[in-house]
């Protein structure tokens, strides 16, 4: 069938149906739009979009989307560097720090367990943190995540992946350290849904009663 587009038109519409939530008529939408902007505001999207790529990383030490490495939690002095928050994806940490309850730092694992879907330990960012909790204040003297880690938090969402990854957590962790302290969140979450929205009341309690695994 003939496309019913210019070529050029056709490229945006078929690279904006790759993102998250947006359909083929989200996609023309958005599409035209763009085509009716003012050329400098076209031209300010894509020098965002360039600049997003060649700019942003993964924080060698906590794997949160940063512009600058270690990031900003990782070199913050008055936070907490011996309590670490296991998250999902970057976004999750805004659901914590909207409680005003939690003044540690961040592991991120960019996704959870999902043998189904082909995601196994090696494509988590578990690695590192197994490293992160093993160690001592000598192998980084200058930074202040140096301090001996005391407590894992690990708060993936309550569903059937997130709990899954938090149980093998938790006995990879003993196992790499058994003086380490590692807790789960509480059901303040409700079961089967996203930490992403829960709002700050919910999150508030759920940390605060977390237990020990």
């Amino acid at each position: 069938m003939q496309n019913r587009f210019a070529e050029p038109m056709s490229r945006l519409i078929e690279e904006l149906r790759k993102l998250p939530g947006i359909g083929t008529k989200s996609a023309q939408r958005l599409a035209f739009h763009i085509l009716r902007s003012p050329a400098e505001d076209a031209a300010a999207l894509a020098l965002a979009i360039q600049e997003l790529k060649q700019h942003l990383r993964l924080c060698s030490v906590c794997n949160n989307i940063t512009d600058v490495d270690p990031c900003t939690y990782c070199t913050n002095p008055t936070r907490d560097h011996r309590v670490v928050c296991v998250l999902e994806e970057p976004t999750n940490i805004a659901s914590i720090e909207k409680t005003r309850t939690y003044n540690g730092v961040y592991h991120i694992l960019h996704g959870t367990l999902s043998p189904v879907n082909g995601v196994g330990p090696e494509q988590l960012r578990i690695a590192n943190l197994l490293t992160r909790v093993l160690t001592t204040p000598d192998h980084a003297p200058d930074l202040p995540h140096n301090q001996p880690i005391e407590e894992i938090i690990l708060a993936t969402s309550p569903t059937t992946e997130g709990e899954a990854t938090a149980a093998y957590l938790a006995h990879e962790l003993r196992r790499a350290r058994r003086d380490l302290r590692v807790t789960r969140i509480a059901t303040g979450v409700p079961a089967g849904s996203d930490i992403e929205y829960a709002d700050e009341v919910t999150m508030s309690r759920a940390m605060e009663g977390r237990r020990e695994l």
